[in-house]
């Protein structure tokens, strides 16, 4: 069975909304799917897809082949959790050990006489 990672079109009329799955390749676009793998919406700027790229990847290595679109947005995922990974353990403590600069005390009142 050739498979493939590929779009779903979903949404209203002049509002796509796709999402990313495998299926046969001879299913219709919008029919049959084995998994969901995300989602991506093209008319939302920034970060506009979710992807699972561990269940993608684990896809691609039994032989399914991703569309033109599926492989950007799997590029682009990849890049995007490589550069905001969250601080380690060891830079969380760090943070959390320093104390932070308070305001100076007040000055002491004068008393009036």
């Amino acid at each position: 069975m050739a498979v493939s990672i590929r779009l779903r079109r979903e949404g209203a009329k002049n509002s796509p909304y796709y999402k990313v799955v495998v299926a046969d390749r001879r299913s219709p676009r919008d029919g049959k799917f084995i998994e969901i793998l995300g989602t991506y919406d093209p008319k939302k700027s920034g970060q506009n897809s979710t992807l699972n790229i561990d269940r993608a990847e684990y896809w691609i290595s039994k032989g399914a082949q991703p569309s033109d679109t599926v492989r950007s947005l799997i590029k682009k995922s990849k890049r995007t959790t490589t550069t905001t990974e969250p601080p380690s353990e060891a830079q969380r403590d760090d943070r959390e050990s320093t104390p932070e600069p308070s305001a100076p005390p007040p000055p002491p009142a004068e008393a009036a006489s």
